[in-house]
């Protein structure tokens, strides 16, 4: 029987899930076995990874039983770090359910199942924080930073806030060496340079943020920054040029179920 090392596994689905192939690294890792406790928690983490990232990208929920799963792996076999890095997992996926309510029910002060959004985002906020500060390197202080950034800025609207956070994140992650944290970083930075009317510095961020997630592969990030640079070419006044950017975008979110950017590229087409 052929065998494969399980770092060597992971690697290979983090790819795969850069690439917006997340069946096809969830069956990579769950057809991976091994009998080393570390190992199969391991492939647990990597497995709510793949969920969270997917789940954020599609608006499904395939992570509740994948971080649940994860957990039982990291009760068998305890570890300060990988509990951290499941914290960071839970994190992301109760970001992404507010976020997507709070983009499809504007609160309007009402009541209804969420009582006091306000207080839930704030808590949010607050497991951020604590998470950050917890951190046992770098880069995972920039990743839980970057989330603290879209927490105030997309939930919150604290955006000078927002604002340090990103600055911070960017900061971490060139000191890491982390390609993809830096370019969350731009890209975010990028949109508040936007909204300040500073269409040049928003082109200078927004194309070095696409640049590096063409460089580790991450399809939907790219996608997501060339819907920017199209926003961007339609702002300068180049109509004809944003159509023809979004519309090749929009065909190719089409082809992998990234519905929201396929909305945006849409309404940019015109």
């Amino acid at each position: 029987m052929a065998q494969l090392a399980v770092p060597a596994a992971i690697t290979a689905a983090t790819h795969l899930m850069r690439a917006a192939q997340w069946t096809a690294a969830t069956d990579l890792l769950r057809a991976t076995t091994t009998d080393d406790p570390a190992d199969q928690r391991a492939l647990s983490l990597a497995l709510a990874e793949v969920a969270v990232d997917r789940d954020f990208a599609q608006q499904t929920d395939h992570a509740t039983p994948a971080l649940a799963a994860a957990a039982e792996a990291l009760n068998a076999l305890p570890d300060t770090t990988a509990a951290w890095d499941l914290e960071l997992l839970n994190l992301r996926k109760t970001y992404s359910g507010q976020l997507f309510r709070a983009s499809q029910q504007p609160d309007t002060g009402g009541g209804g199942e969420e009582q006091d959004p306000h207080r839930d985002r704030a808590e949010l906020a607050e497991w951020a924080d604590r998470l950050r500060e917890r951190a046992p390197d770098g880069v995972r202080r920039g990743m839980t930073c970057f989330y603290a950034g879209v927490i105030a800025d997309n939930l919150l609207g604290k955006h000078e806030t927002a604002f340090a956070c990103y600055t911070e994140t960017l900061e971490l992650g060139e000191a890491g060496g982390d390609d993809l944290l830096a370019s969350l970083a731009l890209r975010h930075l990028g949109d508040h340079a936007h909204t300040a009317g500073d269409l040049a510095l928003a082109r200078q961020q927004w194309e070095r943020s696409t640049e590096l997630r063409q460089k580790v592969g991450h399809l939907l990030g790219a996608l997501a920054q060339q819907t920017l640079l199209a926003v961007l070419l339609r702002d300068e006044g180049d109509a004809a040029g944003s159509r023809a950017l979004a519309t090749e975008v929009h065909r190719w979110s089409g082809q992998v179920g990234l519905s929201f950017i396929s909305n945006q590229t849409a309404e940019l087409m015109g």
